[in-house]
């Protein structure tokens, strides 16, 4: 599994370290001036051909049904304004950004300290995750369209929970995890990040969220963006941008 959670080599990265091996094995030779600038072009090449839109997609209710609205309230035997209300403020921000842990999560999750059982909490959550209706087949044709997909949620560790049950790394990598890159959105430095490691212009991606906030903070770092309601309109929307199914 923890080779599917990668995220995947640029294509000028990929070019680079496999090419020069093939052209090398196929003269039987050391690398030439030639052999390099065949290189070059061809990672230019790649660099040109790369197809865009990329796109960015958040993954709770817009991916996955978030079990936290319905799930965990019942769980805690609580209403969700009485586990609002009990809970601490900040805890699973910090748990979302990676700042604590399981077990410090466990100890802070509610404001007067009560004891509750983690495992059974976590085995409730997972039970919750399903695909939203309809997403997966989207997905399934963006990739046979060759579209480059990207993770950008505001999700703790235990997204290694949803690869494990749904496999979301068969259509997007975990690139952008709040977890793993220390911030949430819609905070505009992970945008920043974002478009830093995918080196390409704002214009060039396409980002997908539930929530409106954060597709206004996409907008104004001049990323496409789109509200999810759900998987029609979504396929619609997209091809408002160009995106071809």
């Amino acid at each position: 599994m923890a080779a599917a959670l990668i995220p995947p080599l640029k294509p000028s990265q990929a070019i680079t370290l496999t090419f020069p091996l093939i052209y090398r094995s196929s003269l039987k030779s050391s690398p030439t001036k030639m052999s390099l600038h065949v290189t070059a072009t061809a990672s230019a090449s790649a660099i040109t051909k790369r197809k865009l839109p990329v796109l960015l997609f958040d993954v709770m209710d817009t991916i996955v049904r978030d079990p936290f609205n319905h799930d965990i309230p019942a769980f805690f035997g609580m209403s969700m304004k009485e586990l609002l209300d009990c809970k601490h403020p900040t805890a699973w921000i910090e748990f979302e950004k990676g700042l604590i842990d399981e077990m410090e999560l466990e100890r802070i999750f509610f404001k007067d300290g009560r004891h509750f059982d983690l495992e059974g909490l976590k085995s409730c959550i997972c039970e919750g995750y399903s695909y939203i209706e309809g997403v997966e087949e989207l997905l399934c044709m963006l990739k046979d369209n060759g579209y480059e997909m990207h993770a950008f949620t505001n999700y703790p560790i235990w997204y290694k929970m949803i690869e494990d049950k749904l496999k979301l790394s068969s259509y997007l990598s975990w690139t952008f995890c709040s977890c793993i890159i220390g911030k949430r959105k819609p905070d505009p430095d992970f945008y920043s990040e974002v478009l830093k490691h995918l080196e390409t212009e704002p214009k060039n991606c396409v980002f997908v969220d539930d929530r409106m906030k954060n597709v206004e903070a996409a907008k104004e770092t001049g990323i496409n963006g789109i509200q999810f309601k759900n998987a029609d309109s979504l396929r619609h929307d997209l091809s408002l941008l160009g995106v071809t199914f």
